[in-house]
This record gives C-alpha cells, structure tokens and sequence, in this order.
C-alpha cells in the first residue's frame, strides 16, 4: 500500500464502508451499543498480556528512532492505562444516550408543535499521535454516540492500536453492529491522513488529537468541519487572597502531574502580595522534581530563575520547564492571559468570591476553574467518560468534547393534519 493510488483506493473504501454502516449505527439502540462496549471492555480485559506486548514493540521502535521522553510516556500502556480504557468505557455505558432525545417542544398557534431532536453527526474521523488509549475513548464516545468512526493513529503506535482494533472488532461483531462502525487505519503511509481529511462525501467531521503542527495542517487542508485545539497553553494565577497551603499544591500539581500534556499549567501568575511568601517555597517544590524556571525580572528578584523571554510566555513547553510572572493584581493577571493564553484552562487560586466570580465571567478559555488544577481539564474528570478531545473553538462545541458534542439537533414538527393557509 505504499503508492499514493493504493492509499487512495484503500481510504475511499473504508469512507463508503463507513457512510454505509452510518445509517445502521445511527438507529441502533442503546442497549446494542452498551452491550459492544462492554464487550469491548472484556476483550481488553482477556488481551492485556498481547496489548502490553505490542505495545513494547511500539515502544522499543521508538526508543530507536530517539522519541523523547514526553512522547514516550503518551505512547505507554501501562496497567493503569488499561485501567482507565476499561473504566472509560463503563462510564461511557453508564451515561444516558444522547441521541434521539427530543427538547424544547413547544404548540404553535397553529396547533402543531415544534421541537429539536438530538441526532449523531455521522461519520466522524479522528487523527492522534502517539496515545494509543484515544482509539479506544474515540470508538465509545462515536459509537454510543450513534456515530461512525475512522480512526488513524500515528505510525509509532500501529501495532498497538491494531491489538486494540482487534478488541473493539470482537465487541462489535458479539453485540450484532457491523465492523465498519469503527474502523482503525491500517497503513502507516501519511498519505491516508490527507485522503481522510479530504472526503466530504464519506466524512463528517475531524477531530485531529496531537501536536501543533499536525493540527495546522489538518486545519489548513480539511475540506470537512475540524474540532480542534492548536496548543495547551494553561495558566494559575495565585491571588492576593489565596489560601498559600492551596496554592502550592495546585500550583505544583499543574506543572507536575504530568508534562506532556495541554492541560499541563506553563505560566504561573502570581500577585505581589504574595509573591515573596510563595514563590520561594514552589521554587524549592520544583527544583525537587526537576523543573525549570524561567521568571520575569520581578520574579528574579525573589528566587534563582533564567530569564524569562517573550517568547516563553507564548510556549506549550510539554517539558518540565515553567514560566512565572509577579503580577499587580487581578487585572493584570487577566490581560495576561488574554494576550497569551491559547483559550484551553485557566485557574485562580483565591479566597475571594468576587474576585473568583470575575475570573469565571472574564477570562475567555474553554475551562475556567477556582480553586483547582488545570489537570482536571478532561473529559474522564468531567463526567464524560472519555473525550475525543478539546475544542477552543466557539461553534459547536466547546472545550472537553463528550456525547453531546458529537451530536448535533435538528428540528421535528408535531401535527395532526395541519395545512398552512
């Protein structure tokens, strides 16, 4: 499959094998597509030992190929991981069935009544690099969701997304759903990423999973809708207010918990009143675990950091690095984040409600929070199950994309013989 025209050929197939399971998938019920996911969630469960398996070989290749650590660590499953796909799919079967929920139904004057109806998207393909645990949260969040999904994972992770092929495929076909209902890309030929994004007639909508430059790209060729975030660029601002003992640990959390990750903090924000008492205590936080700081002059004032530059304050830098800034107050923490957040996940720390109350109003990000870490962006931590991923954007959806965002409403009338006069 390595000339362009078997690639092409190849992806043409699984789009019409995809819009032809799409009417089925669509009006199967919940019960049919609760019982593949937890048939699913068993076959993951029987094939651990072949998923730890293949995904070392995924691992050892990209070890020789020089993957960095951060890269390394998303490609990993580990027990734990699978862990959490198992347990992302119960919840997933757990939540109500969006579709086919009818709301704000309404008698017109005429006698009949208007009304919307929530509705699948259709064909839904998503493009991710490295996680292999996005093919699963991807296929349960498409699939009770009424949706088809094509999925094309990097070509570090093929073989441990095949395995993970092979179970999603044995839950299907023992809940009677055709096998076109999730259908993972086999070819590693980057080709089949521009045929995807390019076939309006067979997909509905992109959701690209991975780093800045894929998102461009997929962003700029697309010829079908894209649900998309360009970079993770988070930020905690410690208020004047703050409970100190809180903001340590939210503050260490965020930069922390793990690295490569977007809703990882990457510009902490601290107000003078409180700058001298915490900042040397988080600095000695993360020299611990390994941290690079990069402040801005008042900032180096208090503790030994590097010179923060313009540039970090615009940086995802998905490494142990962090940059902090003494802010005036809450407005300059605010104007700060306006001009360099990415719209991801923002966070005060503060014992202030009105203070609280304005950054949730004014901050113009797609999760804003109080009092917690960044790391809690997720749709796992939202009570969605699983996410297919974060949307910046401000049509559709927003932020974690769960069920609901991967639906849609369209409009159902009611009557009983009426005619318009």
């Amino acid at each position: 499959m390595s000339e362009t025209r078997d690639v092409k050929q190849y992806m043409a197939d699984v789009g019409r094998q995809a819009r032809a399971a799409a009417r089925l998938v669509a009006a199967a019920s919940s019960g049919a597509k609760n019982d593949a996911l937890l048939a699913i969630a068993e076959a993951l469960e029987n094939a651990r030992a072949t998923l730890v398996a293949e995904n070392q070989k995924d691992l050892d290749a990209g070890r020789a190929k020089g993957l960095d650590a951060a890269m390394l660590d998303r490609l990993a499953l580990k027990p734990a991981t699978i862990d959490g796909m198992i347990e992302g799919l119960r919840q997933v079967v757990a939540l109500p069935d969006p579709c086919g929920a009818i709301t704000d139904l309404n008698y017109r004057p005429t006698g009949i009544q208007v009304g919307k109806m929530r509705v699948p998207l259709g064909v839904v393909g998503i493009v991710y690099e490295s996680r292999p645990n996005v093919t699963i949260d991807a296929a349960a969040l498409c699939l009770k969701s009424g949706n088809v999904a094509i999925l094309r994972g990097g070509s570090e992770s093929i073989h441990s997304n095949t395995a993970i092929a092979a179970c999603i495929q044995q839950g299907l076909a023992q809940a009677g759903l055709p096998e076109a209902a999730v259908q993972v890309i086999k070819t590693t030929d980057r080709a089949a990423v521009g045929e995807l994004i390019t076939m309006p007639d067979y997909v509905d909508v992109i959701v690209p999973r991975g780093g800045k430059s894929l998102v461009e790209r997929i962003s700029r060729e697309a010829k079908v809708p894209v649900i998309k975030h360009l970079d993770g660029i988070c930020h905690v601002y410690i208020d004047a207010k703050a409970d100190l003992d809180k903001a340590l640990n939210i503050a260490v959390n965020a930069k922390t918990h793990r690295y490569g990750v977007c809703n990882a903090m990457e510009t902490l924000l601290v107000d003078r009143a409180v700058a001298g008492q915490i900042l040397p205590r988080l600095a000695e936080a993360y020299a611990a675990k390994g941290v690079e700081l990069r402040g801005c002059e008042r900032t180096r004032e208090l503790i030994t950091v590097k010179v923060a530059t313009e540039e970090d304050w615009a940086t995802e830098y998905l490494a142990p690095i962090l940059s902090i800034r003494v802010v005036d107050d809450l407005d300059q923490a605010m104007e700060h984040i306006d001009q360099y957040s990415s719209k991801h996940t923002e966070a005060i720390v503060t014992e202030d409600y009105t203070r609280a109350r304005r950054f949730l109003s004014e901050v113009n990000s797609s999760s804003v929070m109080v009092n917690a870490s960044t790391r809690f962006a997720d749709g796992f931590e939202y009570g969605l199950g699983a996410e297919i991923g974060i949307s910046t954007d401000k049509l559709h959806a927003r932020g974690p994309v769960g069920l609901e965002g991967l639906t849609s409403q369209k409009w159902i009338v009611l009557g009983d013989g009426q005619i318009r006069e």
